[in-house]
């Protein structure tokens, strides 16, 4: 008997229907390659468009770049230096282009873009530089161009250099919290926003001293390249600061002032011998380029260096948000780059104004172990200071650039105390406890007495600790560190002075030095491997350490909105002090730098 209700077989997956399907995903797919591969051919001469605005990134998280969430036109500072140093010997580049607009970053990463223009300079190959309405940073990088264009319309406010520091107290007083501090040494002024309701003499001492450094070196440099006198361009900072487009053309201060179109066409023409149009334009992103060529270098032999990248606020844990340089990031780069045969020496890379102290430490260690193993040479970009100094004395040379700030050999301690807030909103609190200090470090109350005592002479111990390291890794008497640590911060170049670091120069400088350690053929480029290993969005949604997809997606909007919102440089700092003063209580030991200038 037949069962009419007995289910049909459905067809195989290879019947027409499947087979057609299959071949139309294959078809999309072939069409995406082709169009990507066809994006990425680049012509056989042609303007390399270098675009450089906000906060100049020492390496860039390709997985906070949500493909639905704005791009971030700027590359960082490492992909920077390998462009222009790519741009440097393919012969396709015939002229480089820097569009800038609203660049802030510190004087040392000014300073290396500079020298990286430079060496494209004396390849033979032009490089104009593109002003919207610019500040000093912006001009600053502007000289080391052949000619500045500003645009039509715009203008130059050269108005000079300053530092700035905001105080917590008296708000936090007013909402019933205070904050107890250990501070070693004097020098050590990270506490002064929350004990303090202006600055003190010896940050007063330092930042002066920065800011005579950078500032010299800013009149000293443009005086140099734009042939003006060094006194008239001060008192132009001084008496005249905002200059129109014109203006700027009539002191020497610029070239010429034409809108971005003009200059498109312009050099379209000059390049190509024909006018610009939709299928003739010379101009070529950094960014496509980047995507073009062999990354981050074109490698001569097999042999490899490793560039370990230590960029951000150093942490235990890197934590939901994934903010700064975290202790097992760090060991998965150094496992991974022992572990290849191939690499010879290691480079390491330091953007940090340190953080916590003992994190701090950690790193160090496995540094140190690592340099055992295979060469190990240190590169300071913009910042390595405090924590981040205590990273850099693993490296057998130390690089710095002149304006790198650095030092702030010192450890401060901070203990919230939110028992006026407590009592103001009426909240009740009994606590019961086995062992003396066992509600000591409660945010309920301060420290008293005896464990005040202890907090204070715990942070003196980390202090002591760090000072003895960089004895022992800089050859030093304990007097002579302590004689220039303290808190105190230093320059590159006067960090050379004082034993700090061994030579100046920049990321190129080091991986030719570790070259050099290793005995590697010093005729032949080598492979260069850049860790941590940066994922795409997707990888990192899909390589989560067990958290959900939804999960990570949700922890990836969060990073792109905050640093929509909040700059990426003060981002990692203010993560710390909230967790601290808000969510844990807990002490926390920190050996981070107390201030950073930045020039804009």
């Amino acid at each position: 008997m037949n069962n009419t209700n007995t289910p049909k077989k459905r067809p195989g997956c290879f019947r027409v229907g499947c087979l057609a399907l299959f071949l139309l995903l294959a078809l999309v797919f072939a069409g995406l390659f082709w169009a990507y591969h066809s994006s990425h051919a680049l012509a056989d001469r042609f303007v390399l468009v270098v675009p450089l605005s906000g906060e100049v990134d020492e390496i860039r998280d390709e997985s906070s770049s949500l493909p639905f969430m704005p791009l971030r036109e700027s590359l960082s500072l490492q992909e920077l230096l390998f462009v222009l140093d790519h741009a440097v010997s393919d012969e396709r580049v015939r002229e480089v282009l820097l569009d800038i607009r609203g660049v802030k970053t510190t004087p040392a990463k000014i300073a290396e873009l500079r020298d990286a223009v430079e060496k494209v300079r004396k390849g033979g190959k032009k490089v104009t530089a593109f002003l919207r309405s610019a500040e000093d940073a912006d001009y600053l990088l502007a000289t080391a161009c052949d000619s500045i264009i500003v645009e039509r319309g715009g203008h130059l406010l050269l108005d000079g250099m300053k530092a700035e520091t905001l105080f917590y107290t008296t708000p936090l007083g007013k909402i019933g919290v205070t904050v107890q501090a250990a501070q070693w040494k004097k020098y050590k002024s990270g506490i002064e926003p929350f004990v303090r309701t202006e600055a003190s003499k010896e940050y007063f001492e330092q930042i002066n001293a920065l800011l005579d450094e950078v500032y010299d070196e800013y009149l000293g440099y443009v005086a140099k390249r734009r042939g003006v006198s060094r006194s008239s361009f001060e008192a132009l900072i001084n008496n005249d600061p905002l200059l129109s487009a014109k203006k700027a053309r009539t002191l020497g201060l610029v070239d010429g002032i034409a809108s971005f179109w003009e200059l498109q066409r312009t050099l379209t023409k000059k390049i190509t011998g024909h006018e610009l149009t939709s299928e003739n334009n010379a101009f070529v992103s950094a960014a496509d380029y980047r995507s073009a060529v062999a990354w981050p270098q074109r490698a001569e032999s097999n042999q490899r260096i490793a560039v370990i990248t230590l960029s951000g606020t150093i942490v235990r844990s890197a934590g939901e948000l994934g903010e700064g340089i975290d202790v097992e990031t760090l060991k998965n780069a150094l496992d991974a780059a022992l572990e290849d045969k191939a690499v010879k020496a290691l480079v390491v890379r330091i953007d940090s104004p340190g953080g916590d102290a003992l994190a701090s430490a950690d790193m160090l260690q496995m540094l140190d172990s690592a340099a055992v193993k295979k060469p190990l040479v240190v590169s300071m970009s913009g910042v390595a200071a405090s924590g981040g100094y205590m990273t850099a004395l693993s490296g057998k040379t130390i690089f710095a650039q002149p304006l790198t700030i650095t030092g702030s050999i010192g450890v401060y301690a901070l203990k919230p105390n939110i028992g006026g807030l407590v009592e103001k909103i009426g909240l009740g609190r009994d606590v019961v406890t086995r062992g003396r200090y066992a509600d000591a470090s409660t945010p309920f109350k301060p420290l008293e007495a005896e464990a005040y005592s202890k907090f204070v002479a715990a942070s003196g111990e980390i202090y002591d600790d760090f000072v003895g390291k960089v004895a022992v890794s800089r050859r030093m008497r304990v007097t002579a560190v302590d004689s220039v640590a303290g808190g105190r911060v230093w320059t590159g170049s006067r960090a050379l002075k004082v034993g700090l670091v061994d030579r100046m120069g920049g990321l190129f400088d080091a991986i030719h030095a570790a070259e050099l350690l290793a005995k590697m053929d010093m005729t032949k480029k080598p492979k260069i491997m850049l860790y941590p290993v940066q994922k795409s969005w997707l990888e990192s949604l899909l390589q989560g350490n067990g958290a959900s997809i939804s999960s990570r997606l949700t922890i990836a909007v969060k990073q792109q909105v905050l640093h929509e919102v909040i700059p990426r440089q003060h981002f990692s700092s203010m993560a710390a002090f909230y967790e601290m003063l808000l969510t844990s209580g807990q002490l926390k030991m920190l050996a981070v730098m107390p201030s950073e200038i930045i020039i804009d």
